[in-house]
């Protein structure tokens, strides 16, 4: 946002003028919101505002907000406020302070609530909805409760209980039919009845905030909600793998599976995991980073590369097997050599990638700096690395696998974005399928 601010008083855009917070941030902002309903074509745009009412980072966006709903009519926005409402347990009882709080500093800023939500641990008193209705200012059924769950997936269900959609469509004014819930009541459904247990190995340098692989863990729980199991994830911290202990860490793995990330730190740890699930046929899923991983090891260990790497971790390194795309620049900001958004990609016949996609071509997000370089594509195919996935123009090297295994694979893009709970991604499917597979062979 101030970026594209920054740019444009660059390209005189401003025509001179001052550049402040108001007018030129906040109508940044606006022509963000602006431009997902006009690209979409959409009905309704939904604008989340994340942070605490009161932080210094949050009021441009809590100012453009406020400017929105002036210029389209206050019929044609509605405002939703989740607060929380904590529970005292030494007097055994919920405090609505905080929430009346926050809604008068919301108010100070222009902007009252239609819809407040409270998120709370254990259910609310009536006496509390009738406060914070009076003292907020809303109807009484504009207030909401949002109990936690064991599963977040429970969540859209419970809303709907408290016919949360049927307030915002009134409020709003648009009359709509009631939703149709069976597809995601028969995935809950899926999810309360899995009977089967799968333990995957997630390497990553990351791993002490979880939060960091939130997508990926997703993913894998929705791959296993369709095949009755219980993903448990093992948070493996890469740089605590070595030559004596990576073995023993990993045997008890059913799957393995290394997600992106930038920078040397943790690599050689990686690239451990990624030679012991291919030399024990253990199921790999490399992601980005994960993919590049799984050409170094197969370089180094199979091609007889010993000296492969990559240009991110050594510079110096004489076999750079991931590198630079042609015509980038080092001289530039990491951000402006990013391979960012929506990409399509041709799927070689034959290969474990068809089999999960059954399609030709497929389109996934990337975001990533280096690439597959392409000086080695026929050393490490004559060695047996089957390139699974190429770029329409051939240029780029997308996805690398050993396809005489039930599922070795490493694609340069994100497929953990496209996952859903009620949809798993064809990738996470696979790898999940074959790590099941792999849990009941070993059981035999």
């Amino acid at each position: 946002m101030y970026w594209n601010v920054l740019n444009k008083e660059r390209r005189g855009e401003y025509l001179g003028s001052t550049v402040q917070v108001i007018p030129h941030i906040t109508n940044e902002i606006k022509d963000f919101v602006y431009r997902v309903g006009k690209q979409t074509s959409a009905d309704i745009v939904i604008t989340e505002i994340g942070g605490t009412i009161g932080d210094i980072e949050s009021q441009p966006f809590i100012e453009a907000v406020r400017q929105i709903a002036l210029e389209v009519g206050r019929e044609n926005s509605l405002f939703i406020h989740v607060t929380l409402v904590p529970f005292l347990s030494g007097s055994d009882e919920h405090k609505s302070k905080p929430t009346q709080h926050s809604v008068k500093e919301l108010q100070g800023m222009g902007i009252n609530p239609d819809i407040i939500v409270l998120r709370c641990d254990s259910p609310l008193e009536e006496s509390i909805f009738k406060k914070i209705s009076m003292f907020c200012n809303v109807k009484p059924d504009c207030v909401i409760e949002n109990m936690t769950l064991s599963s977040i997936y429970e969540v859209p269900v419970m809303l709907e209980q408290e016919k949360f959609s049927e307030v915002v469509c009134r409020e709003l004014g648009l009359k709509t039919p009631k939703p149709d819930l069976c597809d995601w009541m028969k995935m809950l459904d899926m999810i309360k009845t899995r009977n089967k247990e799968l333990d995957i190995g997630l390497v990553g340098k990351y791993v002490q905030l979880h939060d960091a692989y939130l997508s990926v863990a997703e993913a894998l729980r929705h791959a296993g909600y369709p095949q009755g199991a219980f993903v448990n994830i093992h948070w493996i911290d890469s740089e605590t793998l070595t030559e004596d202990n990576y073995e023993s860490i990993l045997s008890p793995m059913d799957g393995i599976i290394v997600p992106g990330g930038f920078g040397g730190r943790g690599i050689e740890g990686m690239i451990l995991a990624a030679k012991y699930s291919r030399e024990h046929h253990v199921p790999y899923f490399g992601i980005c980073l994960g993919m590049q991983i799984a050409v170094i090891e197969y370089a180094r260990n199979v091609a007889g590369i010993k000296d492969a790497n990559s240009g991110e971790f050594d510079e110096l390194c004489k076999n750079k097997v991931i590198d630079f795309m042609p015509g980038q620049s080092d001289n530039i900001d990491k951000g402006g050599t990013l391979r960012l958004g929506s990409y399509p990609c041709v799927i070689t016949p034959g290969t474990t990638m068809e089999k999960c996609y059954r399609e030709a071509v497929i389109n996934e997000r990337h975001r990533h700096r280096y690439e597959f370089n392409n000086a080695y594509r026929e050393i490490l195919s004559a060695n047996g690395l089957v390139l699974s996935g190429i770029s329409p123009d051939g240029r780029l090297v997308e996805t690398v696998e050993l396809s005489d295994r039930a599922f070795h694979v490493g694609v340069q893009f994100h497929p953990e974005f496209k996952s859903r709970p009620n949809k798993a991604h064809p990738l996470f499917y696979g790898f999940v399928k074959a790590s099941l597979e792999h849990r009941s062979e070993r059981a035999k």
